[in-house]
């Protein structure tokens, strides 16, 4: 995969940082990860790639950083925050998305729409996979402060996650109302703009979903602790 982003940039930025500049580090990854799937199907397997590609710079400029365990643990965790914020907006792109075919009384049984949602609550899995497979595969220098990272994301859960069970759980309740209120006579229509929903949940979505909600902005997402 080519990544829509400058992957020397971000290992120097590593390379680079001390342990002060968390907050720098958290907002270079996310626009990392959100420039690299612009553009592209919000796929796990497309999520998954930009991941690896963002943990492997991570990994490489930290091994170069000459900091502590316990620095480099802060500036990977700040990594991470990063991806997770970015995987937030993901979630927040799908959630219009699927809005549009729950509002014209598309069900979620439908085949298509049912694996979309499915997938949307398989984000927080795939960072926590990324995460697992970045401490597997680190060298004796970094495994220590990733297992730390990957340990705490593994107890806390993520934001991203915590937003795509409650997005999956509201969708469903919409879409047992729409049923009682038997909305089929935009069914037929509907059911034509859900082929066409890989097209609709793109990447570029993330860019267009603050437009798309004007004047009808969503509650902002709260860190939640998962059980």
């Amino acid at each position: 995969m080519k990544a829509a982003f400058d992957q020397q940039q971000l290992i120097d930025m590593f390379a680079s940082a001390s342990a002060r500049q968390g907050e720098q580090i958290r907002q270079a990854v996310r626009q990392a990860v959100l420039g690299a799937l612009q553009g592209r199907e919000l796929s796990l397997k497309n999520i998954r790639d930009v991941l690896g590609t963002v943990t492997k710079a991570a990994t490489a400029g930290a091994a170069q950083s000459g900091l502590p365990p316990v620095d480099v643990e802060k500036l990977l965790g700040s990594a991470v925050s990063g991806m997770d914020d970015a995987l937030l907006k993901a979630v927040e792109a799908n959630r219009v998305a699927l809005q549009q075919f729950v509002d014209q009384g598309v069900g979620l049984q439908e085949k298509q729409l049912k694996k979309a949602v499915d997938d949307l609550e398989r984000f927080e899995d795939t960072l926590i996979g990324v995460v697992k497979k970045s401490a597997e595969a680190a060298s004796a220098q970094l495994g220590g402060p990733w297992s730390q990272v990957l340990e705490k994301l593994q107890a806390g859960g993520t934001m991203s996650g915590a937003q795509a069970a409650s997005t999956a759980e509201q969708l469903a309740e919409q879409m047992k109302t729409a049923m009682r209120d038997s909305r089929a006579a935009g069914l037929k229509a509907a059911q034509a703009l859900a082929q066409s929903y890989t097209a609709l949940v793109s990447g570029v979505l993330i860019g267009m979903s603050d437009a798309l909600q004007q004047g009808g902005a969503g509650p902002a997402a709260k860190k939640t602790t998962r059980r």
